[in-house]
């Protein structure tokens, strides 16, 4: 299709609001809302609606103490601190309200240093990935910021974007705001990928939802703190809609093979719709076909033979009613922590399985509503929804690095990896020694024997060891062996009588761009070009596969800081500057240097190594089959915002 951009370049948010509610409500009611809100974005918020800067004094700047294991209010303000902060948000609230202030304009950029040096402290090198989410920035930095049709003329170029989850969303979006013409393929019947898919019993985000949102869509009025399942695709769905690009996907057309014509300068692709295969020619493919996608499921002996029913949790059968049951969940990762609490009260009897168990990090409003305060705010306060997500960006920029980081001979391996490490492992066994006390079957096994941070960390409000502690739940350490017509043998010789098995036993993430066929210059296929190691030039190119360009790929999962929406966005800007090099050099093509992506490896693979997901002692599956850490980014937000902010021709081949 071929699009025409519908935004406002002076508006990046498919929520903005121009006008919000009129506060009319009493000093009282003022104060009691200030006492109930996270202080420095409600600042932040009312200096941009007030235009006074000067609410920003030194003495309340937010100290920005580092996060071990649990969220320090407020960004670490002092009780002294907390009490100033509020009368001066108090204030300023009045202010608003007898001077009618209800909306918010963009703000001069003297006034956006300004704020984000409050709120950040004055870290400067921060600023221009946080310019990329505030709305409020007259440099914002996400929109393209050039026009197809001024770019190409009449040139005829067109781009396949793969997938519709997350990924494939921002893809269409930018592209379209270019006015690039593209066609999007979604092999499911719905849009919304993982989140479509994944409807298992208690299914939720495991980070808080403010951090899980576009920059472009900042919706402000979500219910949850930790949203549910259903709330994320509705999301996704209004996100397309809002974009005017939901009309357009191709459901139901999966892509089997794409194979670069180096002649022409175009990749052939090859789809499958219910009425058979397509051949279709594109200069371009982005693909956003997701990461966690294929399910991993063991291959045990004798499943041929169980006569039950069995169920991987990104395939669960809402029809089966597991109510009264005997149920097994297989597992003990993230989708096993939200299915275990979830069933364990209808069920007959519950059996966890569990190969190594997870760290969990404490979060007791993990289940909660957004406060009624929070939600006035959102209506009464211009902006405020957008600068409490720009407040959770800028705590999950430095994140909790510094309690992975590994001290090189460390006397505490291969438990821990530092200091600060242990100091972890320590606090989070006192939390699980109180939540199992009386327990010490279960205590015994709940406390894992590797450090904390080397593989992904759930959240805790008690309703994991709640549901373990239950009269009729079992947990089950002895491998399995083998499955039964009634169900399954541990190698202890327990045979465990279950009516339904479900396999919470994640994906198989490394495996990217598993069961398509793409096929490069030369007639090298991407899996023979990686074997087995996925590798990507920013997570983005891969050398011998021009104008392919992969959306959160190797190397740029965050697991302790940063954002997945934010490194999606950042994939897909850069995928468009470099369609832009293509169209204006008048080139049929641009590919990456495998010296670009030696070096891009080399810098990210030191500095993982330094991590506690990169010491040798450690598995996990962030690792790749020759134990070389291809899934996660070892650094900042800041640091992908500056790799992806410019196309450097020294490390591209442009293909005439």
């Amino acid at each position: 299709m071929t699009s025409t951009p519908r935004h406002d370049p002076k508006r990046d948010d498919l929520h903005w609001r121009t006008e919000h509610e009129s506060i009319t409500e009493s000093d009282h009611f003022l104060r009691d809302v200030v006492a109930n809100a996270e202080l420095p974005p409600l600042l932040a918020a009312l200096a941009a609606a007030t235009r006074n800067p000067a609410l920003l004094r030194e003495d309340l700047r937010p100290e920005l103490t580092p996060v071990d294991t649990v969220g320090h209010p407020h960004g670490g303000m002092s009780p002294e601190t907390q009490e100033r902060a509020r009368e001066v948000a108090f204030e300023a609230l009045r202010r608003l309200r007898d001077e009618a202030i209800t909306s918010v304009d963009t703000l001069p950029s003297d006034e956006v240093e300004h704020l984000l040096g409050y709120l950040t402290r004055g870290t400067t090198k921060w600023y221009d990935s946080l310019k990329h989410e505030l709305d409020l920035a007259p440099d914002k930095n996400g929109a393209p910021d050039w026009s197809f049709a001024d770019v190409a003329g009449e040139r005829p170029f067109e781009v396949l974007i793969v997938g519709s989850g997350v990924a494939g969303v921002a893809a269409a979006h930018r592209y379209r705001q270019a006015g690039v013409p593209f066609t999007q393929i979604e092999s499911a019947d719905r849009m919304a990928g993982t989140w479509a898919k994944n409807r298992y019993p208690g299914v939720r985000l495991d980070t808080p939802t403010f951090a899980y949102s576009y920059s472009f869509a900042q919706r402000a009025d979500w219910p949850h703190q930790f949203a549910q399942g259903a709330e994320i695709e509705e999301y996704l769905v209004d996100v397309a809609q809002r974009a005017g690009i939901l009309d357009d996907i191709e459901f139901g057309t999966r892509l089997l093979s794409a194979r670069w014509d180096e002649e022409d300068g175009v990749w052939v692709t090859v789809t499958r719709t219910a009425d058979g295969e397509r051949t279709r020619r594109f200069n371009a493919v982005v693909s956003g076909v997701g990461q966690l996608d294929l399910p991993n499921i063991p291959d045990v002996p004798g499943a041929e033979t169980f006569r039950g029913v069995t169920m991987h949790s990104q395939e669960w059968d809402p029809s089966y009613d597991w109510s009264g049951k005997r149920v097994a969940v297989v597992g003990t990762g993230a989708s096993a922590y939200q299915i275990v609490p979830a069933m364990h009260r209808d069920v007959a009897s519950l059996t966890v399985f569990q190969r190594s168990a997870p760290w969990m990090l404490p979060a007791p409003a993990y289940h909660d509503s957004m406060s009624e305060a929070f939600a006035w705010l959102v209506r009464k306060v211009p902006h405020f929804g957008q600068w409490f997500r720009l407040w959770t960006m800028v705590l999950g920029t430095p994140g909790r690095f510094h309690t992975v980081r590994a001290e090189e001979g460390w006397e505490g391996a291969p438990l821990s990896v530092s200091p600060t490490n242990q100091k972890v492992r320590e606090e989070l066994i006192g939390r699980l020694r109180e939540q199992f006390e009386g327990r010490e079957d279960l205590f015994k096994i709940a406390v894992p024997h590797y450090p904390p941070g080397a593989k992904r960390m759930l959240r805790d409000n008690g309703v994991w060891a709640e549901a373990l502690r239950a009269e009729h739940t079992a947990v089950s350490t002895s491998p399995i062996a083998a499955l039964t017509e009634t169900g399954i043998l541990t190698e202890d010789g327990t045979h465990h009588e279950v009516d339904l098995i479900v396999w919470a036993t994640g994906f198989k993430p490394s495996d990217y761009l598993d069961g398509v066929e793409v096929v490069g210059r030369d007639g090298i296929t991407v899996h023979e070009y990686w074997k087995g190691d996925a590798r990507a030039h920013n997570g983005v190119t891969v050398p011998g596969f021009p104008n392919f360009f992969m959306l959160y790929g190797p190397n740029v999962g965050g697991v302790v800081a940063g954002s997945l929406h934010f490194m999606i966005e950042r994939a897909v800007e850069y995928s468009l500057k470099a369609v832009r090099e293509v169209l204006t050099r008048e080139v049929k093509a641009i590919d990456v240097t495998p010296e670009a992506l030696d070096e891009f490896l080399a810098w990210v693979d030191a500095e993982n190594r330094q991590m506690a997901w990169g010491q040798p002692y450690v598995r996990t599956w962030y690792q790749n089959k020759d134990g070389r850490v291809s899934q996660v980014w070892p650094f900042t937000n800041a640091e992908y915002w500056e790799i992806t902010e410019r196309i450097d021709p020294d490390e591209h081949e442009f293909l005439d």
